[in-house]
């Protein structure tokens, strides 16, 4: 089990997908830690593999894809569902109210957003930042994680 705030080096897709099981499993465990997921990277460091990873400890069903074209992929579980968004082509509030961005927050569930970085006026006062990038040019595979808590409110 993970502790927050860490960092994380991978060396495969799969090892990022068990961080971010890792990360499910400690929220499921832990109702005092935000539900709101704020991912930030570059194209390709990994974000979706991490969503996966993610999404299998809470919707194992669930077949994870990106959201790039669909702006948010919505998937049922019990307790509580994944909404996991692309804010990639987002660049205002106006866009952010007419898919129904905001809405998602009373629905009770787990809410990741890849390209935090484009929203964040939209950012909750409590959220889990979390950064994937490449750590080393001679390792095209190693990631860098680093998770933290973030508060407007300490």
């Amino acid at each position: 089990m993970i502790k927050i705030p860490c960092v994380i080096t991978t060396n495969s897709a799969a090892e990022t997908e068990a961080v971010g099981s890792s990360l499910a499993s400690l929220l499921a465990s832990d109702a005092s830690l935000p539900r709101f997921i704020a991912l930030y990277g570059d194209l390709g460091v990994g974000k979706t593999a991490f969503v996966r990873g993610f999404t299998s400890a809470i919707a194992p069903a669930a077949r994870v894809k990106s959201p790039t074209f669909a702006l948010v992929h919505e998937y049922p579980a019990s307790p509580a569902p994944v909404f996991h968004f692309d804010m990639y082509r987002i660049t205002d509030d106006d866009e952010l109210y007419s898919i129904g961005f905001y809405d998602y927050f009373e629905r009770g569930g787990y809410i990741l957003t890849e390209w935090s970085e484009n929203i964040p006026f939209a950012l909750p006062a409590r959220y889990l930042y979390v950064n994937i990038e490449k750590s080393c040019a001679a390792s095209p595979d190693e990631r860098r994680i680093t998770i933290k808590f973030m508060s407007d409110r300490l």
